[in-house]
């Protein structure tokens, strides 16, 4: 059996050889980080073992306290529920820099053979189903809990102040409640003092371990879901003329809003989907159905565009709903904004990116269609979200299993890289803006 554990030690002389000393803290910084190094992949089992879902991040949340009271920082808790920051201060007057990280499991059962594999079971929807941090979420609290150690040990150096922010919710709250980065803002943590920049990161299969993907301008895609129930009249399956058909209705509408993103709006601009995910009506095969209900899901990477296609969508389902003496109803649930990375932020840090992996380990990633709330906090102020690899080098990362797969698996090296590059990016950050 190969060990996925390998590329660690190759990783960590990569990561110490890299840098250019340009900053005068970074000697300090360096060895901070080598000295947490342990500490992080300790924490990540931990909590890859016991994890738990949106909005139910309580034992999670208590153990992140634990140890960002042992450093000392000024820790406010309870914020969404079970969100928590924390400010560092530094020696010197400068900038504050907020660091985000997502505490969230997901409802997957895990198919890995580990140590610290996850047992966990919990209710999802009236349902028992299996926990796991299948997109990586417990990687990304071990790394801002290492950054915290690290950035506390060399405080009395930095200029400028940094907040950490551990995140609920960000797979989205469970129905009837909110979260997530939105109730975070909402409750008031940019409320004292805005951040002048915020930071983030997300480990992905689809990459390399220790690659780092980004891009500037729009990232990620806005993400809403929408239901459309289509109300016609039950009758005979072999007499379908003494009803009105809401299943054939349904097909049309589905066809219909295709010509959306293909037809009505400007494909030129930005590339936007329309996707169905589920069709539920009827019970059997000679009744024709009162009604059909239609689920799916709007992504796009244009504000203004996000607005025409919610108005297009609910005309379309309307209009040939009508056509065939039916009726539609339209509920669109506005989800996440487009994840936007400044442009400015993105230029100035981009040689950061750079000294932490070298150069040819930095890529400028296609537009991802996936969704994230850390689009909230950078429509406070400027942002800058990134991507880490961290599937293990002998893995055709085109193949590995993807993030919320049961099989998803992240190499522990890049655990150092996400470290050292969430401390570089904070003190590069106060450096250029003192």
């Amino acid at each position: 059996m190969r060990n996925k554990y390998h590329g660690f030690m190759l990783v960590t002389c990569l990561l110490f050889s890299v840098n250019s000393y340009a900053n005068p803290v970074q000697p300090a910084l360096d060895n901070a980080n080598q000295a947490v190094s342990h500490k992080v992949i300790e924490w990540r089992r931990h909590l890859h073992q016991y994890p738990e879902l949106s909005n139910r991040e309580f034992k999670t949340a208590a153990y992140i306290i634990k140890h960002l009271k042992s450093l000392g920082l000024e820790v406010k808790t309870n914020i969404a529920h079970t969100g928590i920051i924390a400010v560092l201060k530094g020696g010197h007057a400068g900038p504050l820099v907020a660091l985000r990280a997502d505490m969230d499991a997901l409802p997957v059962t895990e198919d890995n053979d580990l140590p610290f594999k996850s047992t966990v079971k919990a209710q999802y929807r009236g349902q028992q189903v299996g926990v796991m941090h299948a997109c990586g979420h417990d990687n990304h609290v071990a790394i801002l809990m290492g950054v915290a150690e690290s950035l506390s040990k060399i405080k009395a150096q930095l200029h400028g102040d940094v907040m950490f922010i551990f995140q609920p919710a960000e797979e989205g709250a469970p129905e009837g409640e909110e979260g997530g980065a939105k109730l975070m803002l909402a409750e008031g943590i940019f409320a004292d003092r805005k951040p002048d920049a915020v930071f983030g990161l997300h480990v992905t299969s689809s990459m390399p371990m220790g690659v780092i993907g980004y891009r500037e301008g729009p990232l990620m895609a806005s993400e809403d879901s929408f239901t459309i129930k289509v109300n016609g009249r039950q009758t005979h399956g072999s007499r379908p003329w003494n009803g009105v058909d809401p299943i054939v209705t349904a097909a049309q509408i589905i066809m219909a809003t295709q010509t959306i993103a293909s037809r009505q709006v400007n494909v030129t601009k930005a590339p936007s989907v329309i996707s169905f995910g589920a069709i539920n009506g009827g019970i059997r095969s000679n009744i024709i159905p009162d009604q059909v209900e239609l689920i799916g899901t709007i992504r796009t990477f244009d504000q203004q565009m996000r607005a025409d296609i919610k108005k297009r969508l609910v005309h379309t389902a309307k209009t040939v709903a009508d056509s065939a003496g039916a009726t539609a109803d339209v509920t669109i649930k506005h989800g996440y904004p487009v994840t936007i990375n400044d442009l400015e932020l993105t230029e100035q840090m981009l040689p950061t990116l750079e000294k932490v992996v070298g150069k040819q380990r930095v890529i400028r990633t296609d537009l991802i269609t996936g969704a994230e709330d850390f689009s909230y906090y950078a429509l406070e102020t400027p942002g800058l979200f990134v991507f880490l690899g961290v599937t293990p080098v002998d893995v055709d990362a085109k193949t590995a299993p993807s993030n919320h797969s049961p099989q998803f698996f992240a190499d522990e090296a890049a655990l150092d890289v996400g470290v050292k590059l969430l401390s570089q990016l904070s003190i590069d950050y106060m450096t250029d803006n003192q």
